[in-house]
């Protein structure tokens, strides 16, 4: 078993680790435009500079460059744009927009700051237009209204649709955010360049997951320090590597000759759960990183994976009830399975590092006059609710599950990992009264799947949950709070 690889799989040229690395004659263009008509990077330049700002777009957003005085090209983007998953075509125009040319303002002796060059120009246009009108009849107060307000649209308009525009964006500037940033677009380059190319859904799904990692790293960097959140952002760049390697490793075999599948859009059954390793008998150390290893009977941990660490069972855990949810699928290491739905110890929600006093709130309801050993899916919880109405009264279940999900990355709770199938999955995600409706393709005819199948899938869950704790507990994690004080 090998530790996870630290390094890029090799490229004949790294993308956005310089500037238009698989066009140079571009960056020789715009470098030569900045010379002629924008403010280089040199020692001239103040914090006040306002330097001349080369975007280079992406599929994904932008990295806007600097230009050096000395014709060298940058190493760090100086900012860094990325777009929301899943863009639709208005926001995908706000790209254009944001990394539009910059306006050229007219400096007056008269008064104070700047003025738009397309302000004065529609200003002027304006003026001569208002006068014909006059000559032709048409009221003064309107030609005079219309002549004031289009140099004032001009000038304000285009800063109120950047507010717009930003919205839909993160954007980081700073060498350090930039630097952490450039090496997840690096990452991610080649998830998108593997999935170009190819037809396989593992693929395109890889590309996508590299995009939602961009975009909450960049979100976590838009609001704090990376010194603040150096965990985070460890997890996200470490996600981004085993997509990376996971991605070359199948190109790889796909030129080899390697079997394909044929995938239409929907991933095929996945072979099944994953669990936390063996417990050592020492304490985990403070910064080895997690994984999990498949239990698949007869066969070894896969390549690459890493067992979780673990510490000795709390003795302060007297729930043996487990909660179950749906959660944005992830790949615990390289030539694993997509993991997307997680089932935890009762006592995990009492974790410090999850969101409190949500957790124990939640924790409380999860609790209470269940059988022991029983799973109960966060859908259930929701059905109590009254089909949701009544979350706000108990906790952020969005954050609380997001906080389970990095104390398993992190290794500090055991979990049950699955790669739940998309029918088992779309039912645990669904109240226990609900159904949900497939098409059948080949029959030609809809599929109803209902409370027994729903039931029918926790039971497996439940069999295969009991087959581990039979030996051994899940491990809730230490420092657990106090559970709140039971009420009748």
């Amino acid at each position: 078993m090998t530790d996870t690889p630290r390094t890029p799989p090799p490229t004949a040229a790294a993308p956005h680790a310089r500037p238009f690395a698989r066009d140079p004659g571009r960056w020789d263009r715009e470098h030569s435009r900045a010379l002629r008509t924008g403010h280089v990077r040199d020692h001239t330049c103040s914090a006040a500079c306002e330097l001349l700002l080369v975007h280079e777009r992406t599929p994904w957003g932008w990295l806007a460059w600097t230009v050096p005085g000395d014709g060298s090209q940058p190493e760090i983007p100086h900012q860094i744009g990325v777009l929301t998953p899943g863009a639709n075509r208005r926001q995908r125009l706000t790209l254009r927009w944001l990394t539009r040319r910059p306006a050229r303002h007219l400096a007056l002796d008269s008064l104070p700051g700047s003025l738009r060059f397309s302000a004065a120009a529609v200003a002027l246009i304006s003026t001569m237009a208002g006068l014909f009108a006059i000559s032709r009849g048409v009221p003064t107060k309107v030609t005079v209204a219309a002549m004031l307000l289009a140099p004032l649209l001009a000038e304000h308009l285009p800063g109120r649709l950047d507010a717009r525009a930003r919205a839909h964006v993160h954007i980081v500037e700073g060498d350090g955010p930039c630097r952490y940033l450039q090496r997840l677009t690096t990452l991610h380059a080649h998830l998108v360049q593997a999935a170009a190319g190819s037809d396989r859904y593992e693929l395109r799904r890889s590309a996508e997951l590299g995009h939602n990692l961009l975009w909450d790293a960049a979100g976590l960097l838009q609001a704090h320090n990376p010194r603040s959140a150096p965990a985070r952002l460890i997890t996200y760049e470490r996600l981004m590597l085993q997509l990376a390697h996971q991605a070359a490793r199948m190109r790889s075999a796909s030129r080899h000759g390697a079997a394909r599948t044929d995938h239409t859009g929907e991933p095929k059954p996945l072979p099944g759960p994953y669990a936390p390793a063996a417990r050592p008998t020492t304490p985990p150390t403070p910064h080895r990183i997690p994984g999990t290893s498949p239990l698949i009977p007869g066969t070894s941990p896969l390549e690459g994976t890493l067992l979780m660490p673990k510490s000795e069972p709390n003795p302060a855990r007297n729930h043996n009830v487990y909660l179950l949810f749906a959660h944005a699928p992830y790949y615990p290491g390289p030539g694993t399975q997509e993991i997307n739905t997680t089932v935890v110890a009762a006592g995990s929600l009492l974790h410090p590092r999850v969101c409190q006093p949500d957790g124990a709130r939640i924790h409380d309801l999860l609790t209470r006059g269940r059988q022991p050993g029983e799973i109960i899916a966060l859908s259930t919880l929701t059905h109590e609710l009254g089909g949701g109405a009544d979350w706000p009264a108990v906790g952020d279940w969005e954050r609380v599950t997001t906080d389970l999900v990095q104390l398993v990355h992190s290794g500090d709770c055991d979990a049950l990992s699955l790669g739940l199938p998309s029918i088992a999955r779309a039912l645990v995600c669904s109240g226990p009264h609900s159904h949900v409706r497939a098409f059948d393709a080949a029959a030609g005819e809809f599929i109803d799947y209902g409370p027994q199948e729903r039931a029918a899938a926790l039971a497996e869950v439940g069999a295969f949950l009991a087959s581990l704790v039979a030996e051994q507990d899940l491990w809730p994690g230490d420092g657990l709070l106090t559970p709140l004080a039971r009420r009748p």
